[in-house]
């Protein structure tokens, strides 16, 4: 069965930062576009970045522009999101999911994306 897993969330506090991954089970990672997502209590999920197959195009959301970085090891089978300068807007349960378009990974809209993990929870208070 295919699968994503997320870790590396956590409660740090503002200013901090964590490295997130998601790695992949069952299907081979290069052959799909990775996004990253969240979620905070109350809210719709949002689409805060998004890896080409390749690695070759990144694209964020203008709230962690300059601030997340996302990566790829294929050979690992791991997608990557470091999160710097936390601040507390952006606690919330973090997703990765797949996509075999990159339409849809350019768009960084939920509908477009597969696979989902379970999510991990950031937290990033005082």
């Amino acid at each position: 069965q295919s699968q994503l897993v997320e870790s590396g969330g956590g409660s740090v506090q503002p200013g901090g930062s964590l490295r997130l991954s998601c790695a992949a089970s069952g299907f081979t990672l290069d052959d799909y576009h990775i996004g990253w997502f969240r979620q905070a209590p109350g809210k719709e999920r949002e689409g805060i970045s998004c890896i080409s197959s390749s690695g070759d195009r990144r694209n964020y959301a203008d709230s962690v522009k300059g601030r997340f970085t996302i990566s790829r090891d294929n050979a690992k089978n791991t997608v990557y999101l470091q999160m710097n300068s936390l601040k507390p807007e952006d606690t919330a349960s973090y997703y990765c999911a797949a996509s075999r378009y990159y339409s849809g990974c350019l768009m960084r809209s939920p509908d477009s994306f597969r696979s989902w993990g379970q999510g991990t929870q950031v937290t990033v208070s005082s």
